[in-house]
């Protein structure tokens, strides 16, 4: 009987021994499961953030977008007189402008797609096509090199592009593009954003006057300077302004 008894104590020992090594093995799996799920929302969440913070960076009205007028550091408006209307180019051919960047001048024969409002540095056509949509009425808002690795600021350059997204009307005509070192001459030493545009000197649907390249540049981006902008140099006055 004692070694029956013995022989009991034995087996519950051991049972006990297997019950606890089950339960600790069922910690450990729920353990490693709970990390994966917090590593995978992790992840999800470092993947969603730049798109909720576009999202949150587009919120508002285009003048309520980037730095107001005022605090964006904008120089006064330059302008130089234009030619080179209709002047194609054969593609691959590298052009010379002499501004950085320029406003108007010699470029290719068919322009950037109409209705893309925004160009990365990895996938931005040649200038040479975007100064074809400077002839077609387009106003360009470049940023350089110090907006493109500025997460916050390309952000609202951004924000300011989907403003114009989805749209197919000429009022619409923007594009925003980086300018790199090897584009050209840089901006004015303290200014990271210019706007352009390739002006006849035309008011409303009057005939065209002088033509001329205009320029902003500012330290900041900005819609209400955007808005400001297209409105005191609209589609219309444009070499080409019924063209896409």
């Amino acid at each position: 009987m004692a070694k029956s008894s013995k022989d009991k104590d034995r087996r519950a020992v051991v049972e006990q021994m297997r019950r606890e090594q089950q339960r600790s093995e069922k910690r450990r799996t729920y353990a490693i499961i709970a990390a994966c799920v917090v590593v995978g929302l992790v992840i999800i969440g470092l993947g969603a953030y730049p798109l909720i913070k576009e999202e949150r960076a587009s919120a508002g009205d285009l003048e309520t977008l980037g730095a107001a007028a005022g605090q964006a550091g904008c120089q006064d408006i330059t302008t130089e007189a234009a030619e080179g209307v209709s002047d194609h180019k054969p593609v691959g051919e590298k052009i010379f402008y002499e501004f950085g960047p320029p406003a108007f001048g010699p470029h290719y024969p068919s322009a950037a797609p109409f209705g893309r409002k925004f160009y990365a540095v990895g996938d931005r056509p040649q200038v040479e096509y975007l100064v074809h949509n400077l002839e077609h009425g387009y106003t360009i808002l470049w940023y350089d090199e110090t907006i493109a690795e500025d997460d916050d600021a390309l952000t609202e350059v951004k924000a300011i592009a989907s403003k114009f997204e989805d749209s197919q009307q000429f009022e619409d005509k923007f594009i925003a593009a980086p300018w790199t070192s090897e584009d050209g001459k840089a901006f004015p030493e303290g200014t990271h954003v210019a706007l352009t545009h390739w002006s006849v000197g035309r008011e409303g649907n009057g005939e065209a006057g002088e033509a001329k390249g205009i320029w902003q540049y500012c330290e900041k981006p900005s819609g209400e300077v955007v808005a400001d902008f297209m409105e005191d140099y609209p589609y219309t006055d444009s070499p080409e302004p019924n063209a896409a």
